[in-house]
C-alpha cells in the first residue's frame, strides 16, 4: 500500500521534523483512499468546569511525533495492516453555540462515513461524541465502550441538554447506542447529584466504579465488557479524565483515584478482537497540562486505539 510506505517513511524520519500529523500519517486529501481517519475536534464550548480541550488536538499531535509504528506487545504494525491518515482539524463555524458546533462535527464525519472511513476522534470535550454517532452508519443501535470518571447521562446543566456531562443520555434517546450493550469503566467522584449514576444504572448501562475496578482487576472488566458487547459493533470513547491526575492532569474535570497509565494501557489492549466501528480520546485540556505528561498520554492512548481500530478493520 502507497500510503503505508508514506507512512512508515514518514515516521523514519527525526521526530521534530515535518508537519506534525498525528502519529506522523500523511494528510488525507481524498477519504476514498483510507481506512481510518485521525481527526482534530477543536471544540471545548460544551464544558461544565475549567476550558481548554479546545487545543488538545494540537498538542496530541505534537505528542504524537513520539509514537512508532511497531506495537510492542502484539508486534503489529497498523500502518501496514491499513491505510491511515490524518484528516485535519474540523472546521468550525459556530463555536458558541453547542447544537451548531455539533452540526459542523456532524457535517465532517458525516463525509468520512460516508467515504466508508473509520474514524479516530482527537478532541475536544465530550460532548463532540455525540454528533460523531450520528454518523455511523449501523442497522441497529451500536455497543458503546466508555472508559470516564463521570457517566456523562446528565439530563441537562445550566439549561443545556448539549454539555459534555449529557452525552450518552442524548445517544440512548436518539437510539445510537443500546444501553443494555453499553458499559462504562472506572466511574467516581463525588457528585452533587446522584442523576447520571441513577440514569445509567436504570437503563441498563454496566457501570463499574473504580472501586469494582480495583476489586475485580483489570482484566476481569475488561473480559466483561468483551462479553457484554460480544461480535455487536461497538464505538470506544476514551476520556483522559479516567486517569488519576497524578498521570493526566491536563484536564477539565479531574477526578483523584483513577487509572495509572499502565492500567489504562492494559485496559486497552485487552479489548482486542472486537468489531469496532470508531473510536475517540477526548478532554486533553493542556492549559492545564505544564509538563506535557498529559499529551504525552493522550497520543498513547490514541496510538493505543488505532491499533485497535486497524485490527478491526483488516480482519
Amino acid at each position: 500500500m502507497t500510503e503505508s510506505r508514506t507512512a512508515n517513511q514518514a515516521m523514519l524520519a527525526p521526530r521534530y521534523m515535518n508537519i506534525p500529523t498525528f502519529m506522523r500519517a500523511p494528510i488525507i486529501e481524498d477519504p476514498k483512499d483510507f481506512d481510518i481517519a485521525m481527526v482534530g475536534v477543536p471544540y471545548d464550548g460544551a464544558v461544565t468546569n475549567r476550558p481548554g480541550a479546545r487545543h488538545g488536538p494540537r498538542e496530541v499531535r505534537n505528542a504524537s511525533s513520539m509514537m512508532r509504528t511497531i506495537h510492542p506487545t502484539t508486534r503489529v504494525n497498523p500502518f501496514d495492516a491499513c491505510r491511515i491518515g490524518d484528516a485535519g482539524d474540523v472546521p468550525f463555524t459556530r463555536v458558541y453555540e453547542p447544537e451548531a458546533a455539533h452540526g459542523d462535527i456532524g457535517q465532517f464525519f458525516g463525509c468520512l462515513a460516508d467515504a466508508g472511513v473509520v474514524p479516530l476522534a482527537i478532541g475536544g470535550d465530550h460532548s463532540i461524541t455525540l454528533p460523531i454517532l450520528r454518523t455511523i452508519e449501523a442497522k441497529e443501535p451500536i455497543a458503546l465502550i466508555h472508559i470516564d470518571a463521570h457517566t456523562d447521562t446528565w439530563d441537562e446543566w445550566m439549561g443545556s441538554r448539549y454539555n459534555h456531562g449529557t452525552p450518552f443520555r442524548r445517544a440512548i434517546e436518539e437510539g445510537l447506542i443500546d444501553p443494555l450493550r453499553t458499559i462504562q469503566i472506572g466511574i467516581r467522584g463525588a457528585q452533587t447529584s446522584s442523576e447520571g449514576w441513577a440514569y445509567s444504572e436504570s437503563n441498563g448501562l454496566r457501570v463499574v466504579y473504580m472501586d469494582e475496578v480495583i476489586s475485580l482487576g483489570i482484566e476481569s472488566v475488561a473480559e466483561e465488557a468483551r462479553s457484554l458487547v460480544g461480535s455487536h459493533p461497538t464505538y470506544i470513547s476514551f476520556d483522559i479524565d479516567s486517569l488519576d491526575p497524578a498521570f493526566a492532569p491536563g484536564t477539565g474535570t479531574p477526578e483523584v483515584g483513577g487509572f495509572t497509565s499502565r492500567e489504562a494501557l492494559t485496559l486497552i489492549r485487552s479489548l482486542k478482537g472486537l468489531q469496532l466501528v470508531g473510536a475517540d480520546m477526548v478532554e486533553v485540556a493542556p492549559p492545564f497540562d505544564p509538563t506535557g505528561n498529559t499529551a504525552l498520554v493522550g497520543a498513547t492512548i490514541t496510538y493505543e486505539l488505532l491499533c485497535l481500530l486497524a485490527a478491526a478493520a483488516s480482519s
